[in-house]
């Protein structure tokens, strides 16, 4: 029975890719922040490590001055994910609703992204390709859903439309 787990285990293991692993020795400055200031907003989102070694994403956003968004995002060299068919983060939120997206180049003007809602408790969400919808700043676009053929970068946001505390812990990112 050994035998035949050990065969098993690596067909599940090239199943799967880990995208970003928070853990203690995180820099959180590998994520970067952007908030509604860059266009005249006063709310503010920041990123640290949790001494369990998980990312945390909190802050506050605010409708003041036409904002109401904050957003931490990861870019990293170009991955081929055409062997993979959704994105799964593991995460303890807030009971509030986030966008998870993602970008086939960084440098492209508009992303892919879904919006979920947390639970409060850990869980493990699975976001299928085909669900994550193209948008420029919050407006759809009429393209395709993501082609899931490259990415370039993952980002979570919140911006619900009101002034609100949040607080999301993540632990990790997979593409399976």
């Amino acid at each position: 029975m050994k035998y035949v787990i050990l065969l098993v285990l690596p067909l599940i293991m090239q199943n799967t890719i880990t995208l970003f692993q928070f853990t203690a020795d995180t820099d959180p400055y590998s994520w970067t922040v952007v908030n509604d200031g860059v266009m005249g907003g006063l709310s503010k989102g920041r990123l640290t490590i949790s001494d369990d070694g998980h990312g945390i994403f909190q802050g506050f956003v605010s409708l003041e001055n036409n904002g109401g968004f904050s957003l931490i995002q990861h870019r990293f060299p170009t991955l081929n994910v055409k062997k993979y068919t959704s994105l799964v983060v593991r995460l303890k939120g807030d009971g509030k609703n986030y966008q998870v997206r993602v970008k086939t180049k960084a440098s492209d003007y508009y992303n892919y992204a879904v919006s979920i809602k947390t639970s409060g408790s850990w869980e493990t969400i699975s976001i299928p390709f085909n669900q994550m919808i193209p948008q420029f700043r919050g407006r759809l676009l009429n393209m395709s859903p993501f082609p899931g053929e490259q990415i370039q970068e993952v980002a979570f946001l919140i911006g619900n439309k009101k002034a609100e505390e949040f607080r999301i812990e993540i632990d990790k990112i997979v593409l399976k």
